[in-house]
């Protein structure tokens, strides 16, 4: 195995227990890690959400079996995802804008793992006028750069008083891989490119087993907030080398 290939399975692996830990697939750090080694960006979607799809069923499975999923909390969110993921999916942007939107939404993943909130009692109901178009939101993003939403779902809910962060966890991981699957969906019916079995397989059973150990440690043993800082510096530096490399922005050094 060359010296590239293993630090790359090496970084997905961090990326997939981390995120799993916290009930994401990890689809914002796989791009980063995918991103800073000079991946294409028509690998580096359908490889971000396919990889999705393993961690957060993991993470899906195993937050449920320890009692934490409440179902009320998804439905309104992910049903209008679903069919906007899908379209999105179906109808990939171009190489700019890719870089652009992935760039900004790494900076913002970035920020969010850095100041996310601490746990707290949930105080009030899901609003049904926020969860809508805000699913619908998350299903587009899914679809269009290749992440599950999740990033974005569970500070909402935090925030909101509408979950604990277990709770918020739980349904997320359902979220991301419902959206992620719809977004893969979307994909191969627009006749896109798959990438390699070579390049996927090794990677799929790399975040499986991260998968596996972060949904478990998440979900009965640890608490997230240490978890996210550990990301946000990646996220930072994947999201900044996108957009300088865009072509919309230019500063010396830019690449």
């Amino acid at each position: 195995m060359e010296a590239a290939d293993l630090l790359l399975a090496l970084l997905m692996l961090c990326v997939a227990t981390l995120y799993a830990s916290v009930g994401h697939g990890g689809a914002s750090g796989y791009i980063a890690v995918m991103a800073l080694l000079g991946l294409a960006p028509d690998t580096i979607r359908p490889v971000a959400l396919g990889l999705n799809v393993i961690v957060a069923g993991v993470a899906t499975a195993q937050f449920a079996g320890a009692g934490h999923f409440r179902g009320r909390l998804l439905w309104p969110f992910v049903l209008p995802a679903i069919p906007c993921a899908a379209l999105a999916g179906s109808h990939p942007i171009g190489d700019t804008g890719f870089s652009v939107i992935t760039g900004v939404v790494l900076l913002l993943s970035s920020a969010r793992l850095f100041w996310g909130p601490g746990d707290a009692s949930p105080t009030r109901a899901v609003s049904i006028r926020v969860a809508v178009p805000v699913g619908a939101v998350l299903g587009l993003l899914s679809g269009w750069i290749g992440v599950g939403g999740g990033i974005f779902l569970t500070p909402l809910l935090l925030f909101s008083g509408w979950a604990t962060v277990r709770a918020a966890a739980a349904v997320s991981a359902p979220f991301v891989l419902l959206n992620s699957l719809a977004g893969l969906a979307g994909w191969s019916l627009s006749g896109s490119p798959w990438p390699s079995l070579w390049l996927f397989v090794p990677l799929a059973m790399v975040v499986l087993l991260g998968g596996i150990v972060g949904s478990w440690l998440g979900s009965r043993r640890l608490s997230p907030p240490g978890v996210r800082r550990a990301l946000a510096l990646v996220l930072l530096v994947a999201g900044v080398k996108l957009l300088s490399g865009s072509g919309l922005f230019s500063w010396p050094g830019a690449t």
